[in-house]
């Protein structure tokens, strides 16, 4: 794989809660400079200026970020703002609790309130498979597929449980088969654990360390 190919499937990412403005105008012309898939940042920085990405680098943006502990009409409406301002993908957080409670009906209707809100986004439901069960992580990527997700993420890279595995992936990619993509992401910091969440079945990954994940080609 050369540079050129793995940058598209990155997501230059900062959702640090003390990113700045110029750190993100920053991230955007990194952005730029590797052609990545996308940038990913917090709502609060949306809208991006004018002319800040190139032509093929979507905009993505967190919903219900990092717990997913909120309730789902503000998760709805703050993708509808998101996508108002320039989100062309959606990366949402289940609720967990939800999910230790197997209320995957109300899991379901979470990511449904999401999906209705923003049917034209590109939808990325964030699992946190660092804290579930095997049988969990096969649930909840069910109940997103049901729910009209178009990705199952791995992590927030926040959750104290951890981020992305290469295991977790390959049980994402066979739950999901080819119908979904699925976006590994959280400690991803260099180029082998890249090109393995790769060769376990990712589509995407979600990083902040693109400059050193390319560098190491």
């Amino acid at each position: 794989m050369t540079s050129d190919e793995l940058a598209k499937f990155i997501d230059h990412t900062l959702l640090r809660p003390d990113a700045t403005p110029e750190q993100v105008r920053v991230l955007c012309d990194e952005a730029n400079r590797f052609s990545v898939a996308a940038v990913c940042v917090n709502p609060s920085m949306l809208p991006l200026s004018s002319g800040a990405l190139s032509a093929g680098v979507a905009v993505c943006c967190v919903v219900g970020f990092p717990s997913g502990a909120i309730d789902s009409r503000v998760k709805a409406f703050e993708a509808a703002l998101a996508f108002a301002a320039g989100a062309h993908e959606i990366d949402m957080v289940i609720n967990l609790g939800l999910v230790a409670a197997a209320r995957w009906d109300d899991v379901a209707a979470d990511v449904a309130a999401v999906r209705h809100a923003v049917p034209r986004a590109l939808l990325k439901v964030i699992i946190e498979s660092a804290s579930l069960t095997n049988p969990q992580i096969v649930d909840a990527c069910r109940t997103a597929e049901s729910a009209g997700a178009n990705f199952v993420k791995t992590s927030t890279g926040f959750h104290p449980a951890g981020g992305a595995t290469a295991a977790a992936v390959a049980l994402i990619r066979r739950s999901v088969g080819q119908r979904l993509g699925v976006k590994a992401s959280g400690g991803i910091r260099d180029t082998s654990t890249a090109m393995a969440m790769i060769d376990a079945g990712a589509t995407r990954l979600g990083t902040s360390a693109t400059l050193a994940i390319l560098q190491g080609l």
